[in-house]
C-alpha cells in the first residue's frame, strides 16, 4: 500500500476513507485544542499519549498501547477489516507517522499519511470543520505483531552489524543537551539522522530519490539491515516512514532511548561521531 496520500488525492477520496487527526505537541499545548479549532471534515481525533501509546514504564515514555485501546479508537472511527485510513497532523507528520505505525502494527493494512498535513490540505482548498463526528461503531479487531519491531538487544546488534539510525536532533544524539530523559547520549554505534531532514520547508516528505540519497550518505546502501530509534519511539516512526518511501524496510525500536537507559548496564556514547 502507498505510504502517502496528497491533499489533492484526499479531496477526491474523502468520502471513501476514514480520516484520523493525530495532532500532538511534545511540549504542548495539547493536540486536541488544535483539532477543536479546525480539522479535516469528518476526521476523528486520536491522542498520542493515551491512545497511540501505553503509560510510561520501563518500556519507555511511549510504549505500544494495548490492543484493546487501539481497537476502541478504530471502532470509534468506523474502521472495518478492509477500511482505508488516512492519518495526518498539524505539523510535519511526526505524530501522523506514529499513528500509521501503531495502526499497521495492530493490523490495519491500508494506512496513508497526508503529505504536508493540515497545511497542505488547506493549501489545496480543503475545508476545515469544528464538528466532532459521532461514534461510527466499526468492527475492527486489533491483532498485535503485524510489523516487525526491535527490542534493546536487536537495536544493539544493528548498531554493531548494520545501520541503526538515531532520529533525534544532533545535540541530543551527542549528549550535549537532554530535555526529556535522565541520561544524555546515544546507543554506541548508532548514526545520527535527524528526522526533521526527511521533509522540506512545507512539511512534505522529500522525493524518494532525495531520501535515498540522504540515507545512502548515512550508510544505508542496500547492503545491510537498517533500524531506527529516537527518544521514545515517535520520531523513529517518521524515520521508518521516510525509509519506506525511499524503498528501505526498517523496523522501529519502540522503547528507544527512554527504554535503553533504564538498564544501567547498557552502554552510553556521547559526541557527534
Amino acid at each position: 500500500m502507498k505510504p502517502l496520500i496528497t491533499a489533492a488525492e484526499l479531496l477526491d477520496e474523502l468520502d471513501r476513507v476514514v480520516v484520523v487527526d493525530a495532532t500532538w505537541n511534545l511540549m504542548g499545548p495539547p493536540g486536541r485544542e488544535a483539532y477543536d479549532a479546525g480539522h479535516v471534515p469528518g476526521a476523528y481525533f486520536v491522542d498520542l499519549d493515551t491512545e497511540l501509546a501505553g503509560p510510561p514504564s520501563d518500556g519507555g515514555r511511549h510504549p505500544l498501547p494495548d490492543a484493546s485501546v487501539v481497537e476502541a479508537v478504530l471502532r470509534r472511527a468506523g474502521v472495518e477489516a478492509g477500511t482505508p485510513v488516512v492519518v495526518y497532523d498539524a505539523a510535519n507528520s511526526m505524530a501522523a507517522a506514529r499513528a500509521r505505525f501503531v495502526f499497521r502494527y495492530f493490523g490495519v493494512r491500508d494506512v496513508r499519511v497526508l503529505d504536508g498535513g493540515l497545511a497542505a490540505w488547506k493549501a489545496a482548498g480543503g475545508a476545515v470543520s469544528t464538528e466532532v463526528p459521532a461514534d461510527a461503531g466499526g468492527s475492527f479487531v486489533a491483532t498485535p505483531g503485524k510489523l516487525t519491531i526491535l527490542d534493546a538487544r536487536g537495536a544493539a546488534a544493528l548498531a554493531e552489524f548494520g545501520v541503526l539510525l538515531d532520529a533525534r536532533a544532533p545535540e541530543r544524539f551527542a549528549g550535549e543537551v537532554e530535555p526529556m530523559d535522565k541520561v544524555a547520549g546515544h546507543i554506541p554505534g548508532a548514526v545520527n539522522a535527524p528526522t526533521t531532514e526527511n521533509v522540506g520547508p512545507d512539511g512534505r516528505f522529500l522525493a524518494p530519490a532525495d531520501l535515498r540519497a540522504r540515507f545512502a550518505a548515512l550508510g544505508v546502501d542496500g547492503s545491510t539491515q537498517v533500524g531506527a530509534y529516537c527518544g521514545s519511539g515517535v520520531t523513529a516512526a517518521h524515520e521508518a516512514l521516510a525509509l519506506e518511501i525511499a524503498g528501505v524496510d526498517a523496523p522501529v525500536y519502540v522503547g528507544s532511548w527512554s527504554e535503553w537507559i533504564t538498564d544501567p548496564d547498557r552502554p552510553v556514547a556521547t559526541g557527534r561521531d
